[in-house]
């Protein structure tokens, strides 16, 4: 059943890229992105690369600070995994990249996966916050566009009703672990299963517990918001290989849409959720569909690419292995036998 599910998902995910990568090529020439793209300068992917990298290095110091009231993890053992668990959203379906994540620091630093996965989502969700207020920061100077303006709205619902759920079970751990706990006992009745739901919701709720304090909170969303802006910048570079200039704030406005949009299903590597919004937008500001194509090809690679080739190279300096993406999301689904790690 589990594994008829993950290939529905992989289909549902194919069908919407598919789609989307329908409405990115409709009405392109493609002679003509093939032009702008023969006559882009490519020196200046370089520094959006390097700046991309800053990135990458500030979601480590981020994922650090979470983790700091399960484990203090150095950052240069942290930021291995982080790259790596960004090559496997790259390259393999599910989003296994998470899961990968949490699978080789439990490895490495015997934290739970449990409890990584609940601060991998807090991530998650400061993401979503950071690109509304993208988005909102941007709307006196870059209107948002139809039909995106409705996405945006759903996804400041989920994203703020989700961080307000969070929040209140983090606030409140006894009172949250006894409701789960009656829940599961009289939903579950075989006792060994109600025994493994209780244990990962406990790790669960200890990987919540940054969301209890305000310079906690804080300081998430200021990394966040860091992050966000440091990758928009590789956005401002990669834009100056085109004959074309926008604003920052339209570059800002796209980083919030196309990404809002990658967290729909689709293939690995947000094949068409991440080109069809960022043609879209350029174009209603004023850059020709076909340039615009071109940009944000360039762009997909340029921040697809390097990642992906720094997680290879780190994934056969940790000895990871392709078969662990399996393993990884089997080990989260499943309770270790009792005295024995997950990861021997």
């Amino acid at each position: 059943m589990a594994k008829l599910r993950r290939w529905i998902l992989l289909f549902i995910g194919l069908v919407v890229s598919g789609i989307f990568l329908y409405f990115a090529l409709k009405g392109l020439s493609l002679r003509e992105v093939w032009n702008d793209l023969k006559a882009a300068n490519y020196w200046w992917i370089i520094p959006g690369v390097l700046v991309y990298f800053i990135a990458v290095w500030a979601r480590t110091w981020r994922w650090h600070y979470l983790l700091r009231p399960i484990k203090r993890v150095r950052l240069v053992a942290l930021f291995p995994v982080v790259v790596i668990g960004y090559m496997g959203n790259n390259v393999y379906p599910f989003r296994a990249g998470e899961v990968i994540r949490a699978y080789i620091l439990e490895r490495n630093e015997d934290v739970t996966i449990s409890a990584s996965l609940a601060t991998i989502i807090v991530e998650r969700i400061f993401d979503g916050l950071v690109m509304l207020i993208f988005v909102f920061v941007a709307l006196p100077f870059a209107p948002i566009p139809a039909p995106y303006d409705r996405i945006v709205i759903w996804m400041t619902v989920l994203f703020f009703g989700v961080l307000a759920v969070f929040m209140a079970l983090a606030m409140r751990p006894e009172f949250t672990q006894r409701l789960y706990t009656g829940i599961t006992r009289k939903l579950v009745p075989v006792e060994s299963v109600q025994r493994f739901i209780l244990t990962q919701a406990d790790r669960f709720l200890e990987g919540l517990a940054s969301l209890r304090s305000p310079r906690d909170l804080f300081m998430t969303l200021i990394t966040s918001i860091v992050i966000w802006l440091t990758e928009t910048t590789k956005y401002w570079f990669v834009m100056h290989a085109f004959n074309f200039q926008v604003s920052f704030f339209v570059l800002m406005l796209m980083t919030a849409v196309v990404n809002l949009a990658t967290t729909l299903p689709s293939s690995p590597g947000y094949v068409g959720t991440f080109d069809e919004p960022g043609i879209e937008i350029l174009s209603i500001f004023g850059v020709p569909e076909n340039t615009a194509a071109a940009y944000t090809l360039v762009l997909h690679a340029a921040l697809w690419l390097p990642i992906t080739l720094l997680g290879f190279y780190y994934m056969t300096r940790q000895g990871v292995k392709w078969r662990d993406f399996k393993l990884a999301t089997a080990v989260a689904r499943q309770p270790a036998v009792e005295g024995e790690s997950p990861s021997s």
